[in-house]
């Protein structure tokens, strides 16, 4: 399978290169070229799979000859041998609609499902070729401590998380900076998560400075995150088993939406795809009338959608603009000036797969409290934001998905509820653990040079 840049098409590069890089260098996005639709019968024979091997048959289709299918079938295995499920992810059924429960692996989010695959693909590259590699991520709360569970105390690789200070939950701050591995460093960058976004895109685009150090990047842009992701679209589907079901999705990135949309693409006949926001609503207004200029960030109790500027929002765009990529060029300059609205004939193109709601902090506490009291089952506020727009849409048989454990947001689920959530007894010892992380000013040479003294 070869790859294109959402910004130059004429150029195609493969798989590794994609991994490797995350970002092209005219800044944009990679995808693949042509995308792979999968038949009924073909459908039918993926629906008999396990986890594990249902994740073999859709991944081996993108990495081409970056690994051999049996040692893909060796790494995914052992990546989900530490996941609390058998099979992943687990499906709650819950009057009409469906809970699918993300959150089973090692740092409670549903980030873990591709990051764990993704630090393996790391590790393998690494032992074929004699290189080093520093990732560079931002996040908005769970990305890091997935990244930097699935990359600590590996060889010849370090990786530097960038989070904006004092904007996350004090578990998933926890979760990453009391980690002891010496190839881990953290960053509290005195501004919000676009701050650390626009950080790391910078640095990628530095092709100088990205060189000399061999940077890579895991964030949602990360082409093999959307892969990993798609997985569990399949595997929902064919577990609930009936047709056309809706997915309401807690949207900040746009990443785990985007992956419903190309499991879509690539034949799984999910009807809406719903893109749930909370008051950082940019996703929503745009959907809902084509308005895609950002507001100022407002914190929230659901910090890890506290974003404007959805990265992956760009490889839809793409598409809507009918492949063109010097289009898509010119689109993003219009984004980074603040002054884009999407056309009428593209936003009923993307509401003919997308539909959008938001929920403000009052609707999210009481969406949790009314959840726990007619299923007693406690959910987090991001998660309560996909059930909240499923109750406001009016839509029976929608899939939610449950992207983090509840006891990541303890101020929240007190807030709604008057009781928390206890961690996992594997990681509480974070309460006790020294925090490790170093406090920086919104500034890309300051940065730069942190990097560059830590290696």
């Amino acid at each position: 399978m070869n790859y294109i840049s959402t910004r130059n098409n004429s150029k195609k590069v493969s798989f590794e290169h994609v991994f490797l890089k995350g970002l092209s260098e005219e800044g944009g996005l990679f995808i693949p070229e042509k995308l792979k639709k999968f038949n009924n019968k073909e459908l039918k024979e993926l629906s008999n799979l396990n986890y594990k091997n249902l994740a073999l048959s859709i991944i081996k289709i993108f990495t081409g000859n970056f690994i051999s299918e049996l040692d893909l079938k060796k790494l995914i295995y052992k990546s989900y041998s530490n996941f609390r499920e058998d099979n992943v992810v687990k499906v709650n059924k819950f009057n009409q609609n469906y809970l699918l429960e993300l959150y089973h692996g090692p740092t409670l989010a549903f980030k873990d499902v591709a990051m764990q695959l993704i630090g393996n693909f790391y590790e393998y590259y690494l032992k074929k070729n004699s290189k080093k590699i520093n990732i560079v991520v931002a996040t908005s709360g769970d990305t890091g401590a997935a990244a930097i569970d699935a990359i600590r105390g590996k060889k010849n690789i370090n990786i530097f998380v960038l989070h904006p200070n004092n904007k996350i939950s004090s578990i998933q701050r926890k979760l990453m900076t009391t980690t002891e591995d010496e190839n881990v460093f953290n960053l509290a960058i005195n501004g919000n998560f676009d701050d650390c976004q626009n950080l790391v895109k910078s640095m990628f685009s530095d092709i100088s400075f990205s060189n000399s150090i061999n940077m890579s990047g895991v964030n949602s842009i990360n082409w093999a995150r959307i892969v990993a992701q798609t997985v569990y679209y399949f595997y929902s589907y064919f577990q609930i088993g009936k047709e056309n079901l809706s997915y309401s999705v807690p949207t900040g990135n746009f990443g785990d939406v985007y992956a419903g949309y190309v499991a879509k693409q690539m034949g799984l006949p999910i009807d809406k795809l719903i893109v749930a926001t909370n008051q950082n609503d940019i996703l929503h207004r745009a959907i809902s009338n084509g308005d895609y200029n950002s507001k100022k960030v407002e914190e929230t109790i659901s910090p890890s959608m506290d974003i404007q500027v959805a990265s992956n929002f760009e490889r839809l765009l793409y598409d809507l603009y009918s492949k063109n990529s010097e289009k898509v060029k010119s689109i993003m300059m219009s984004i980074k000036d603040n002054s884009f609205s999407i056309q009428r004939d593209e936003l009923k193109k993307l509401q003919s797969d997308f539909i959008s709601e938001r929920l403000d902090e009052n609707e999210i506490l009481n969406t949790i409290k009314d959840f726990y009291e007619k299923f007693n089952i406690i959910i987090d506020p991001h998660t309560a934001i996909g059930v909240g727009a499923v109750k406001k849409l009016d839509i029976s048989e929608a899939v939610i998905l449950a992207t983090a454990h509840p006891c990541k947001f303890p101020i929240a689920i007190d807030k709604a509820i008057s009781k928390t959530e206890k961690l996992p007894g594997s990681i509480d010892y974070i309460h006790n653990k020294e925090e490790k992380f170093e406090v920086i000013s919104n500034d890309l040479k300051k940065v730069k040079n942190y990097i560059i003294n830590s290696i």
